[in-house]
């Protein structure tokens, strides 16, 4: 009943908030809402066999109850070492986006209340992505958690939140329709193979070898595209960049964060498992894509004069390694792809938080409105600083480890996409170190910091304010982190050093379910063997 519980807290959760008036106490029960969650998912991690994976376990602390016994639909969980590290992590930045979120300015006549009920629901529907084992109820929360974050965007965001809510939704329910016709006619060719149709993905697994590749192709093509849509790979992207910049800021660390991982983890799941065929013949196509969103994301990251698109369109590079080590066919790559979702959850989400600060004291989100913040707020550049060199991937941090991993594994089977891919490290550095050096280095300067010191607006000489009046100004008019938010960064500090420099305790939960995949797509590891 593990998983059932995991998935029910933060919708039950979700229901006590939203109707409670008093706005603080409507915070205080959402977070601790959020921390049962996570004291449960630590439970599961525990409880989770890493053994028993490596011995052929495929998934682990299964609940299943007949659902819709007329279409062989099942309420069925499970998790392998993949959802597992995805529900880890979804609970770690909940209670971060709840605590960052405390004291957040919303839109008028909106409540704290509705705000943090619509986080519960999203979370507890992405548990339910993570955790289903039967496709057609996968289908029902890839869905449904649409919702809460359409809410979450529409009514909580920027200027043109309406626009890129909308925007949003559509792009996603156009792939999860076109998904749904894989879906339905995976279950009649399941009848066909099997002699009655199921949605069970174990049945459905086991005669994905025997599929004519033809109809492989059709049906991957179905999950495919909502995959690369959620993902998103190029050109599927264009719908990130405006919801990432409109969104409030704590939905944006979910948007960046977590559910951008549900295309990627689909990959996983279903479209290599489910159609091996197919994934090996369309695989040239998606690495073609992933390496054009290598460098398409980075260079526009670098041309970005809008800070959180800046961090929308990193993520749009990053994703492009994920993709590259999914489709090239190793444990290694599997595995250093998995890692990397995690890893980009936690220096993303830093690195959004951290915009989010920064935006938060000046009023702007334009990069051309800010420089010299490390005069008058040194911590606040640090921690940007320490978000940005994860996001490059700086060895020591965690991303190094992942990326790392990416290539090495993907090398012996795809060297040509593999070497085009390292050029997106060199883009890397370029976007962030270029962004840092325009905001936080340099004399005091731009309008929103500025105007914050109360030396006026604009660049010119004019508008320049004496060093010691603007420190003596800093701790009021752009103030340094705060002791909350530095009890919302340091969490992610840790998780940076931590899986940068000891990785083992996650690739382990990873490595077996890596090494079954592998298996099920039916071909030679390159490698010979997993990484630690």
């Amino acid at each position: 009943m593990l998983l059932l519980v995991l998935l029910l807290v933060p919708l039950v959760g979700a229901a006590l908030v939203a109707p409670i008036k008093e706005q603080t106490t409507a915070k205080w029960v959402a977070v601790a809402v959020s921390v049962v969650e996570l004291a449960l998912v630590v439970i599961t991690w525990f409880a989770y066999s890493v053994p028993a994976a490596q011995n052929g376990a495929r998934f682990q602390l299964e609940f299943a109850v007949d659902w819709i016994p007329a279409f062989g639909t099942r309420f069925a969980l499970g998790i392998d070492g993949f959802a597992l590290v995805m529900l880890a992590i979804t609970a770690v930045l909940v209670p971060i986006v709840m605590a960052f979120s405390w004291a957040e300015k919303l839109p008028e006549g909106r409540t704290q209340s509705g705000f943090y009920a619509l986080v519960l629901a999203t979370q507890g529907l992405l548990v339910g992505v993570f955790a289903a084992t039967d496709v057609f109820l996968f289908y029902v929360f890839f869905e449904a958690m649409l919702v809460p974050m359409y809410f979450l965007i529409g009514r909580f965001g920027g200027p043109r939140r309406q626009y890129a809510a909308v925007k949003f939704f559509l792009y996603s329910l156009l792939g999860g329709l076109i998904m749904l016709a894989s879906v339905i006619g995976l279950f009649v060719v399941s009848g066909r193979e099997l002699g009655q149709g199921t949605f069970t993905w174990v049945e459905l697994q086991t005669m994905a070898a025997s599929l004519p590749e033809s109809t492989q192709i059709w049906l991957f093509l179905g999950f495919f595209v909502a995959f690369a849509i959620k993902a998103p790979l190029v050109p599927f992207h264009t719908w990130l960049p405006d919801a990432g910049a409109e969104a409030p800021v704590g939905a944006g660390v979910l948007l960046v964060g977590i559910l951008d991982k549900v295309g990627t983890f689909g990959f996983l799941r279903y479209c290599l498992p489910l159609f091996p065929l197919a994934s090996q013949k369309l695989a040239p196509l998606v690495l073609t894509l992933a390496v054009i969103g290598i460098l398409y994301g980075g260079l526009l990251a670098v041309g970005q004069t809008d800070m959180k698109r800046f961090v929308a369109y990193t993520s749009i590079a990053h994703f492009g390694f994920i993709a590259l080590g999914i489709f090239a066919f190793s444990t290694q790559a599997f595995s250093g792809s998995v890692l990397y979702m995690v890893n980009h959850g936690v220096s993303t989400g830093m690195l959004f938080i951290v915009v989010g600060l920064v935006i938060a004291r000046g009023g702007s989100r334009l990069v051309g409105d800010y420089g010299g913040v490390h005069k008058v707020a040194p911590l606040l550049a640090g921690a940007f600083l320490v978000a940005g060199l994860s996001s490059l991937a700086l060895p020591g941090t965690n991303s190094f480890v992942s990326e790392f991993l990416v290539l090495l594994g993907s090398f012996p089977r795809q060297p040509v996409y593999t070497i085009l891919a390292t050029v997106g490290i060199i883009i890397a550095a370029l976007y962030v170190l270029w962004m840092y050096q325009r905001t936080m280095q340099g004399p005091l300067r731009g309008s929103a910091v500025l105007a914050a010191l109360g030396g006026g607006r604009g660049d010119g000489p004019g508008t320049m304010i004496d060093p010691a009046v603007a420190a003596e100004r800093g701790a009021t008019g752009f103030p340094d982190l705060s002791k909350r938010e530095i009890g919302v960064l340091t969490p992610l500090i840790v998780l940076i050093l931590v899986l940068g420099f000891f990785p083992g305790p996650v690739l382990d939960v990873i490595n077996p379910t890596a090494a079954a995949t592998m298996t099920e797509v039916g071909l030679a590891d390159p490698v010979g063997g997993v990484s630690r």
